[in-house]
C-alpha cells in the first residue's frame, strides 16, 4: 500500500504530468527538446525537502506561469542550456 500523498505533493504531479502532455503539442522535431527541458527541471528541484513548503510553494507557482507560457501554441521550441545538455549526457537522457 502507498502512502496518501499530500495536496502539495497532489499538485506537484499534476503539473509534471501537464508539463509533459504539452510536450505532445509540440513540433516533432522539438518535442525532446521540450521533454528534457521539463524532466530537468523537475529533478533538478526534487532534492528540495517536501517539509520547505514555501520553496516548494514558490517553485509551484513558477512552473504553473512557465507551463502556461509554454503551452501557447506560437512557442514552437525551446532553448536548452549548456548544463541541461551536460545533465541528459550524464543521465543518458535523449
Amino acid at each position: 500500500m502507498t502512502p496518501r500523498q499530500s495536496g502539495l505533493q497532489q499538485q506537484v504531479l499534476a503539473l509534471y504530468r501537464r508539463a509533459l502532455r504539452m510536450t505532445t503539442a509540440k513540433p516533432a522535431l522539438a518535442r525532446p527538446k521540450f521533454r528534457l527541458f521539463v524532466h530537468y527541471h523537475f529533478r533538478k528541484n526534487a532534492a528540495i525537502s517536501p517539509r520547505d513548503i514555501g520553496t516548494v510553494e514558490y517553485l509551484l507557482r513558477q512552473g504553473i506561469k512557465q507551463v502556461d507560457m509554454y503551452e501557447n501554441p506560437s512557442i514552437r521550441d525551446c532553448h536548452l542550456t549548456y548544463d541541461m545538455l551536460e545533465w541528459a549526457r550524464r543521465n543518458n537522457r535523449r
